[in-house]
């Protein structure tokens, strides 16, 4: 009687088990599971991002829980986020005159802008903003 299988999932689940096997003399917690530090998680990381392999396809050759893997990532994705908030959009009010008498913009420190063309006037405002 041949053994039952179930797919492809049967060799990934063997190659890993096998992996799991071998005695690498690093440091293990109490449920066998390897110990990895900072620096060797933020290694990780960093070969991940240059190696053009899928999360599941990296974790697997590096010996790694997919789900671990993937945490790493998220957190990795939610501290560069964290560190690096996006700029605030701030807005300026902008009043059209009655026709005829030109153009008003009236800046956030309360400087007024007059003018009839509204190109000069953006020249204007860039140029006060250097």
């Amino acid at each position: 009687m041949e053994p039952i299988t179930t797919g492809a999932n049967t060799t990934e689940q063997a190659a890993d088990a096998a992996a799991a096997l071998v005695d690498t003399g690093r440091k293990r917690d109490a449920q066998g599971r390897r110990i990895i530090t900072a620096g060797e998680r933020a290694a990780l990381l960093a070969a991940y991002a240059g190696s053009g392999l899928t999360q599941r396809a990296f974790a697997r050759q590096e010996g790694l829980n997919y789900s671990t893997f993937t945490a790493w990532l998220q957190g990795r994705r939610r501290s560069d986020e964290a560190a690096c908030p996006t700029a605030k959009v701030r807005f300026a009010e902008v009043r059209l005159p009655a026709a005829g008498h030109g153009l008003e913009v009236r800046l956030t420190d309360g400087t007024v802008l007059r003018g009839g063309h509204a190109a000069e006037l953006a020249a204007l405002v860039r140029a006060l903003r250097n």
